[in-house]
């Protein structure tokens, strides 16, 4: 059953922590996943949390370390020795999330950490997975997996699976390499229980694999596993060496992360910000984007003042209109756009009828919202030449947005930006200013301004 934190639940907890009841503590999260104890604790004051964590057993303590809030692990990584940190916690972890926790730490007190190990396998898994990017597949990847030798018969390949299945939690996948360590296919577990004990694995194997390269980028692993629905996926060095594997639950983090950093970008926040960060780090994050609207705006003003709008000073009352238009059409646009790219599904084809879509769907809308402006504004007292100015100047910003919209994401992202600044600030400034402009345009036209 799903748990839920209430305010109760806490109101109680704190009240045993107070009374130092640790048998009552222990009792009432008995049950709880160790993401739910990690919730609790992100809920509770730091002194607290301190007394609740420390109660926990080892094993427990290491899974709800992984789930905690950076600043909260960050804590309590401070008031823990590297002997403890190395016994307690990573003792207790997967190669992946012992290497993730230590490259958090200072660079002196890794190394104290790293040799505090008993097992220096899971030392030596550590220090190559370090050497990783933190945002590539090697970066990503655990150790920890099964694998066989492609000479073995069924029988001593069952033999191996058991021994290596001791420090596995999960198994998902049986891989099988030859005496290089070479990936050449996987093994069904159904297949290995239905054949003969004295058949040869490489006779019983499945050799169409997908796998990734160790520098590959996270985000393209987290689109080759959700495109082929894989929940693991084997990564290899430059020689196509088995090295790790990578599991759903890492590529599901990674993709909450890059949807956090989307939304971010989206919003005008330029950097990586919590809640908990400082005031200044926060403006820092916020004003660069707040500097280019404003910008954004003074160069709008001087569109404006390029027109005499005098003679027909009743054209700035539909600026906001206008303004409101070309941004709002042009982020719908480019957030499309970002979505086909993080999903890797943009190829030139796709390319070519997302634009011709959009230019259809810009026609459409445009010329529904223009017709309703132009009756609108007639009716509301405007004369006939105004309204038609209006109503032009909308169908010709909806086109020029949605176009824009479409092209901006893509243009960054062929120069390797992040194409989510499209759906941000970035494009509803810009359209802002070009959109008064087109506007101002065609009210030269028709009204001679």
């Amino acid at each position: 059953m799903k748990f839920e934190l209430t305010k109760d639940f806490i109101g109680e907890l704190k009240e045993r922590i107070e009374n130092k009841d640790q048998k009552s503590i222990i009792t009432s999260i008995t049950d709880c996943h160790p993401a739910d104890i990690a919730e609790i604790l992100d809920e509770l004051e730091f002194e607290n949390a301190c007394f609740l964590f420390e109660l926990l057993e080892d094993n427990i303590a290491a899974d709800v370390l992984v789930e905690l809030e950076d600043d909260l692990r960050e804590e309590l990584l401070k008031i823990h020795s590297p002997k403890e940190i190395a016994e307690e916690f990573v003792d207790n972890m997967d190669s992946d999330d012992a290497a993730d926790i230590i490259s958090e730490l200072p660079e002196t007190k890794k190394q104290e950490v790293l040799s505090h190990l008993e097992d220096q396998d899971l030392a030596s898994d550590i220090v190559d997975l370090l050497n990783y990017d933190e945002d590539t597949a090697g970066g990503l990847m655990a150790k920890e997996l099964i694998k066989v030798n492609s000479n073995w018969s069924v029988m001593r390949c069952v033999k191996e699976m058991r021994r290596q299945a001791e420090d596995v939690e999960l198994v998902y996948t049986i891989y099988v390499v030859d005496d290089d360590n070479v990936l050449l296919g996987t093994l069904s577990l159904k297949r290995l229980l239905l054949t003969d004990s004295k058949a040869i694995i490489s006779n019983i194997m499945k050799e169409d694999i997908i796998k990734v390269s160790a520098t590959m980028n996270q985000e393209e692993v987290a689109n080759t596993m959700n495109k082929y629905d894989l929940i693991v996926l084997p990564v290899v060095n430059d020689m196509n060496q088995l090295i790790g594997r990578i599991t759903a639950d890492d590529v599901m983090d990674i993709m909450k992360e890059e949807a956090e950093k989307d939304y971010q970008m989206a919003s005008g926040i330029s950097e990586d910000v919590e809640s908990s960060d400082t005031i200044w780090e926060i403006t820092r994050a916020r004003l660069p984007w707040l500097l280019i609207g404003m910008i954004g705006g003074l160069f709008g003003a001087k569109v404006i003042g390029i027109f005499d709008i005098e003679k027909n000073y009743q054209m700035a009352f539909f600026i906001p209109l206008i303004a409101a238009m070309g941004g709002n059409v042009g982020v719908q646009s480019a957030a499309i756009v970002v979505q086909s790219l993080a999903g890797g599904t943009n190829t030139l084809g796709n390319i070519s009828q997302r634009l011709i879509k959009e230019l259809g769907v810009a026609l459409v809308n445009g010329i529904i919202c223009s017709s309703i402006i132009l009756f609108a504004a007639y009716l509301l007292g405007y004369s006939l030449l105004l309204s038609i100015t209006v109503s032009i100047a909308l169908l010709s910003v909806i086109i020029f947005a949605a176009l824009f919209g479409t092209f901006i994401p893509l243009s960054l992202d062929k120069y390797k930006i992040d194409p989510a600044l499209a759906t941000g600030p970035f494009i509803t400034t810009i359209n802002d200013v070009l959109g008064l402009f087109i506007y101002f345009l065609i009210g030269q036209l028709i009204l001679s301004i």
